[in-house]
């Protein structure tokens, strides 16, 4: 883990993430915020990524489909400290596909600090706070 505390961390990097029945959610949250995304080096899993790329327009990293390794490149990136913030949005009336995958990804961006929304409202959140500027240092 990172020895700085990063209380408020400056995000320049977001991974978008979503199950299936909340990749049309993600849509419409991504179009809703395309200005402040564009601003970002974005990731995805294949399908959500795709599809954001597709109806949204925005420039993103498509990995791999979350079951087939995306969750677990995602998992990387937050690892290796190149990801700042994590939405994630998940299902939460359907028994979780790929349980372990989704538990390693939430213990990974605990561990690292690493901002996090698991609904479009908190995802709102922070991507607006992504869009503040950090204060300058004289």
């Amino acid at each position: 883990m990172s020895n700085d505390a990063r209380i408020v961390p400056t995000i320049r990097s977001m991974a978008l993430v979503a199950h299936d029945q909340m990749k049309d959610p993600m849509i419409e949250w991504a179009n809703a915020h395309k200005p402040e995304l564009e601003r970002l080096e974005l990731f995805g899993t294949g399908t959500t990524g795709g599809r954001i790329a597709k109806e949204a327009g925005l420039q993103i990293t498509c990995l791999k489909s979350g079951p087939l390794g995306g969750d677990a490149q995602i998992g990387a990136l937050i690892a290796e400290e190149r990801l700042d913030a994590l939405v994630f949005l998940i299902d939460p009336l359907s028994a979780l596909p790929h349980d372990v995958d989704v538990k390693s990804l939430l213990r990974l961006a605990t561990l690292y600090n690493t901002a996090l929304a698991i609904n479009p409202a908190s995802a709102t959140l922070l991507v607006r706070a992504a869009s503040i500027e950090p204060p300058k240092t004289v």
